[in-house]
């Protein structure tokens, strides 16, 4: 079955990807990017967009991606779905853990796009889901901390490993995935990459409530 993901270019959907390739076997076509209001920076986790195209790139798959705003946003999102439907694209796959209207806002989309929704992730243990992430071989860095959030800008630039989920473990009032929004990842390596994604660190910076770092892609 031919699939695309729902992709932010962090580690839930992409370790959602892994799993849907290895559980369900999906083929997966596309990777769906919907981009800001000037088509710069993906809207979800503010990266470039060529950096995500990137990414796509390394998975031998195409993006595709949309400038958008948080009004028209549905409506985009959409047509991309009927469009991918047309072309014989079947499933879509989505990394929600478990918020819930999250999941309905899904289930719902997808119904009336004629799309299969996939959640591999869904009520999975952070746990076990940061365990996976890890040994599967998987490589993150935090490019976003909410201001509302106990985490400070100093965790920006910080390696998704063991070391990290130790120390996220003892900060009180953050989900340990991230889930409620407590900071965003990029994932530059891991077991559906052909290759790294080369990227390099640049200023960390505030803006819209949140500390961001600034990446950008690498040429080789």
């Amino acid at each position: 079955m031919k699939a695309f993901v729902s992709w932010s270019g962090g580690k839930d959907c992409a370790l959602a990807c892994y799993r849907a390739m290895r559980e369900k076997g999906l083929e997966i076509t596309h990777l769906v990017n919907m981009l800001g209001d000037d088509g710069e920076l993906s809207r979800s986790h503010h990266l470039p967009a060529r950096l995500v195209t990137v990414q796509g790139r390394s998975m031998g798959v195409p993006t595709l991606q949309k400038a958008t705003t948080w009004e028209e946003y549905e409506t985009d999102f959409k047509n991309i779905l009927r469009n991918l439907r047309k072309d014989g694209v079947e499933a879509g796959i989505f990394g929600d853990i478990d918020l819930e209207p999250h999941r309905e806002w899904v289930e719902r989309v997808c119904r009336e796009t004629d799309i299969i929704p996939f959640l591999p992730l869904w009520l999975s243990e952070r746990e076990e889901l940061m365990d996976e992430f890890i040994t599967a071989g998987f490589k993150a860095v935090i490019v976003a901390t909410d201001e509302a959030s106990p985490l400070t800008v100093d965790w920006l630039g910080r390696k998704i490993d063991q070391s990290f989920k130790t120390d996220l473990t003892q900060v009180s009032g953050v989900d340990l995935s991230g889930e409620k929004g407590e900071y965003h990842t990029f994932v530059f390596d891991g077991p559906i990459f052909a290759t790294p994604v080369a990227f390099s660190e640049g200023q960390r910076m505030f803006r819209d409530n949140h500390w961001f770092l600034t990446i950008q892609p690498e040429e080789k």
